[in-house]
């Protein structure tokens, strides 16, 4: 049988579990009786631990949120995912949780036993970082939370937008999701006045307050949030775009490509229209090139010509290599 202490620290890391335990099964998993179960659950309140009973057939004992943060048992993958977690928030998007972060770190790291301290501090010191561009967007926390609040509680947010444009215009929107995209947050909403979908960067929002009325939740017209916000994303960055009629089925092109890259439609059953862009026509073309098929580039007129660049170019280099090969036999 354990020892109360270690008991309750057993009874203590199951409740903590996102399911309701009966008194039978606590008593089954500890080795002691329903009357002890009782008492253990007693002691845990009494040092703060919210333990909630629910009566009926699906009733049971679970820890609740209490007013006070009592102390958290972690196993040990669990602590060294925290404490690698708060390391990396130190260094996040998101203003003024970087000193909160290396302060939970702190913590955490006085009380972990030598064998996971080590397993931490051997990940921190054989692991390189790249550092984030400081002189990137950061976020209002309260921004943050109050537009999370909005889309739980389906209210309209009004907002003065800049565009990447560096234009002001004034906003009113059905808040729906947020969206984390190494620094950059975005919002996913329903444009009011323009009556269709927007993805909006949190760092260029200013909310107005009060907030709106409530709204009648939307269905959203895409599946996958994350792909629509990077698609959205990315061709607002483009500066070239490009139509490209790709001799390859339309499906195993889009197993070729990450959203962020481009749209693929469906010519026949043998070829598709890939919709892409970059910052150059020298990345399309690497773009292009990486996937393994036959192409035809119709526009922009200068990734058309950069191509035929490269074909002379390639032309030549082929062209020399055979002429040495013959000079050498």
């Amino acid at each position: 049988m354990l020892e109360t202490s270690a008991r309750l620290l057993r009874m203590l890391a199951l409740l903590q579990t996102p399911r309701n335990w009966t008194g039978s099964e606590l008593a089954d998993r500890l080795g002691v009786s329903a009357r002890t179960v009782r008492h253990d659950i007693d002691r845990l309140r009494s040092l703060g631990y919210p333990v909630n009973a629910a009566r009926g057939s699906a009733g049971g004992y679970r820890l609740g949120a209490g007013a006070e943060l009592p102390p958290l048992l972690l196993d040990d993958d669990e602590a060294v995912a925290v404490a690698v977690g708060l390391r990396s928030a130190a260094g996040g998007s998101i203003a003024g949780i970087g000193e909160s972060a290396l302060l939970a770190l702190s913590k955490l790291e006085n009380v972990l036993p030598s064998r996971l301290r080590r397993r931490v501090n051997t990940l921190h010191t054989y692991t390189v970082t790249v550092p984030p561009d400081r002189a990137g967007p950061s976020v209002d926390p309260g921004v943050l939370t109050l537009i999370a609040g909005l889309c739980r509680d389906h209210e309209r947010l009004r907002f003065d937008y800049e565009s990447h444009s560096g234009s002001a215009t004034r906003r009113d929107v059905e808040p729906y999701t947020l969206v984390n995209w190494g620094r950059r947050w975005y919002l996913v909403a329903y444009d009011v006045d323009r009556g269709d979908w927007r993805t909006f960067r949190v760092d260029r929002m200013e909310p107005k307050i009060p907030t709106g009325p409530r709204f009648a939740p939307r269905d959203l017209p895409f599946e996958d949030v994350a792909s629509y916000v990077s698609r959205n994303v990315s061709a607002t960055a483009w500066r070239h775009r490009a139509r490209v009629t790709v001799h390859a089925p339309a499906a195993v092109v889009a197993e070729r490509i990450n959203p962020a890259v481009g749209t693929v439609q469906p010519l026949d059953e043998a070829r598709c229209v890939l919709n892409t862009g970059a910052d150059t026509v020298e990345t399309l073309a690497i773009y292009l090139s990486l996937l393994g098929v036959d192409f035809t580039v119709s526009e922009p007129p200068e990734l058309v010509a950069y191509l035929g660049q490269l074909v002379d170019r390639y032309a030549g280099a082929i062209s020399e290599a055979t002429a040495a090969r013959r000079e050498g036999s």
